[in-house]
């Protein structure tokens, strides 16, 4: 596989998983004990991440995210993103489906 081949390959695996977060941050209700992030409440902070999805859906054209997105993720706290990863990473597995498994990560 060309170094191109990975790198477009790397790139939409990365747009994928912040798609998944995404779609939780908005669809999903997060309980506040699960993802409480360090002074702050990370269920509306990652709500927030809804104006980044036109930036991470299949088929987007626009790579670069708004200075709206950017100040959203910008605001979150590592913590926040872990801790919605590791939960959800868990769906999949919660649906009987195999667990995620997304390298280049």
């Amino acid at each position: 596989m060309g170094a191109a081949t990975r790198r477009c390959a790397s790139r939409k695996s990365g747009r994928r998983m912040v798609l998944v977060v995404v779609i939780i941050a908005i669809f999903l209700q997060i309980s506040d004990h699960q993802v409480q992030a360090q002074g702050g409440n990370c269920s509306s902070t990652m709500s927030n991440l809804n104006v980044c999805a036109p930036f991470v859906l299949p088929g987007a054209t626009n790579m670069n995210p708004s200075a709206d997105c950017c100040a959203v993720v910008q605001s979150i706290e590592h913590d926040c993103y872990c801790s919605t990863l590791q939960i959800a990473a868990q769906i999949p597995t919660h649906c009987n489906l195999p667990p995620l498994s997304c390298s280049g990560i």
